[in-house]
């Protein structure tokens, strides 16, 4: 029989929650001319009618005021050939200028980056902005999509890039 922690402390809770496992997407929004990206594993789709996605932004993080301030995101989900484009983004401080020049990209009709080698995109304005600890839970209505390659995803699971 399995044991059940009662009182779950925050390294046991990483460890399980880290069994499950997700996708991996970078989020991309654009501020006053000046792109900012954020690789996330916390993406998912909520309605169909109407269309809703989610994603969770760190309240620390510089993403997190850039993408309330603009209101407009995209979210490239990443191929298992992207992981070098992943590490990269989830790096705190790196700086903004060039960035994307690493990765081919274009725009989207929001003006929002989407990376050219993603196996899907998706183009949102946010709906709602749910308070959720750290983070905050963005809520965007889907305004476009995409599908510009195509490929095994990257997966993450249990702290580590895995792909099928």
């Amino acid at each position: 029989m399995h044991s059940i922690e009662r009182h779950a402390d925050p390294g046991t809770y990483r460890k399980v929650v880290g069994r499950f496992a997700t996708g991996v997407a970078i989020v991309t929004t654009r501020l006053d001319d000046v792109d900012h990206a954020m690789t996330i594993n916390s993406f998912t789709s909520v309605s169909l009618d109407p269309l809703l996605v989610l994603f969770c932004a760190e309240k620390v993080a510089r993403f997190h005021d850039a993408v309330m301030a603009a209101g407009v995101w995209g979210v490239s989900i990443l191929p298992a050939s992207m992981e070098d484009a992943s590490r990269f983004f989830a790096h705190r401080g790196r700086p903004l200028n060039g960035q994307l020049v690493r990765w081919p990209h274009h725009r989207g009709g929001s003006g929002v980056a989407l990376f050219d080698g993603a196996i899907a995109t998706v183009e949102c304005a946010t709906t709602a902005v749910h308070d959720g600890g750290d983070h905050s839970i963005v809520v965007g209505g889907v305004t476009a999509l995409g599908m510009p390659s195509d490929g095994p995803p990257l997966l993450y699971h249990e702290g580590r890039y895995k792909s099928l």
